[in-house]
């Protein structure tokens, strides 16, 4: 099965409304999209959804790093998609939403061309996937509203963005409890506050009457001393993710006994790798989290097979797409993810 062509180009999907987080805000999501073809004519697909305060790259850089890897594809034979993958990585070490579309579309590739669902390459067969819904920095009102709307839409799951002031954060949270009193929540910080000012989150927060079922990477990524004291004091499961990008990152995280789980992103690490961390995290005894960026329903149908394939993630977000405006394919309203291959199953509909 060799590669005879790679194309590459910029997708830039417009978002249904601002998404603002402590790291910036979005009013579009400015992909790329990889396109790998064997002699054979079977076609993979890959996206990565570049975030330069997170993965370092701009939408222009990923497109450019994705071109400079036909390359090394082209003529490779995907039997070998391991070594393939391991050669991209080494090749552009830190172009990570490159590698994500790279790697996604190469993997995609072997298994159309061999019938089988991507999930099956990790393990397991395709299955529904059950994601939470993300509700960026907002007032409390809206916060409210978009929790009782979710709620009624069937999500069980809110993940609650913060890392902004630590008391608009309260309102914010206690406001989506209002809204959905049984959904679980989990409140992301994205790297916004100090260990100081997490405590004092959670304090006030308990105040209110309010529990968390998790809290995702509160301090900056470099701070593992500031998250394990948060992870000392907290009540809910302490969350690393912007500290994990690769399997050595995952092991500095239990080295230090700084989080009780771990979030995997294809968007960083890549397909293959992320079964690498899970493998971390499962020897270590810490739950798994999956995450996304602003993937259309191409990247995020990438990510539900790996956690469908691995059969071991403990909490599951997957909304990336929930947030376009317009998607590449259909996608679904509620909380499950349906997931079929051969590959991801995903073919952008200007393709069909």
């Amino acid at each position: 099965m060799p590669v005879a062509e790679l194309r590459v180009e910029p997708l830039t999907l417009a978002l249904e409304a601002p998404f603002e987080i402590a790291l910036g805000t979005r009013r579009e999501a400015r992909n790329v999209l990889v396109e790998v073809e064997t002699e054979d004519g079977v076609v993979g697909y890959g996206e990565g959804s570049p975030l330069p305060p997170v993965t370092g790259e701009t939408q222009d850089a990923a497109v450019a790093v994705a071109r400079e890897a036909a390359d090394l594809l082209v003529g490779r034979d995907l039997a070998e998609y391991r070594a393939v993958c391991a050669d991209l990585r080494a090749a552009f070490p830190g172009a990570n939403s490159a590698l994500f579309a790279l790697e996604t579309a190469v993997l995609d590739a072997y298994a159309r061309s061999r019938g089988l669902a991507l999930s099956e390459l990790f393990g397991g067969p395709p299955e529904t996937v059950e994601t939470d819904l993300t509700i960026p920095i907002v007032g409390s009102d809206e916060a409210r509203e978009r929790a009782a709307s979710a709620a009624g839409a069937g999500f069980s799951h809110l993940k609650i963005k913060a890392g902004d002031g630590v008391s608009a954060a309260v309102e914010r949270v206690a406001a989506a409890r209002e809204g959905a009193p049984e959904a679980a929540l989990k409140v992301d910080a994205n790297q916004g506050w100090s260990s100081k000012e997490t405590l004092r989150f959670l304090r006030r927060l308990r105040e209110r009457g309010v529990e968390l079922a998790l809290l995702e990477q509160p301090v900056h990524r470099d701070d593992l001393a500031g998250l394990a004291r948060v992870r000392d004091r907290a009540r809910a499961p302490v969350a690393a993710d912007e500290a994990v990008f690769s399997p050595e990152d995952a092991l500095a995280v239990v080295r230090a006994d700084a989080a009780d789980v771990i979030n995997v992103k294809l968007g960083k690490s890549g397909p293959v790798a992320a079964g690498e961390i899970a493998a971390v995290a499962d020897a270590a005894n810490l739950d798994l989290m999956v995450g996304c960026m602003l993937e259309s329903a191409l990247g995020i149908r990438a990510s539900a097979h790996v956690v469908a394939g691995l059969g071991s993630f403990d909490y599951v977000d997957l909304d990336g797409n929930r947030l376009l405006a317009e998607d590449v394919a259909a996608s679904e309203a509620g909380p499950d993810i349906e997931i079929a291959g051969p590959g991801h199953g995903v073919v952008p509909e200007r393709d069909r």
